[in-house]
């Protein structure tokens, strides 16, 4: 089984989408130790290229999943 390490941030953005699929906006509002949405951009980057993250358009909106 592969092990993949997650920072503090990572593992929030995560935590919120395990429930439920979000924008970028509703993922902000659940996280609180991320406060600029340029930061969250940057975490959902690197949790896409680790593979936990998914992310699809629905009505011209980017919604964000668990994988």
């Amino acid at each position: 089984m592969i092990q993949i390490t997650l920072s503090a941030e990572e593992q929030s953005v995560l935590n919120a989408v395990k429930t439920e699929h979000l924008t970028s906006f509703e993922i902000l509002k659940k996280v609180d130790s991320i406060s600029m949405i340029l930061s969250l951009y940057n975490i959902i980057d690197k949790l896409s290229t680790k593979g936990v993250l998914k992310s699809y358009m629905k009505q011209d909106k980017k919604y964000h999943y668990a994988a």
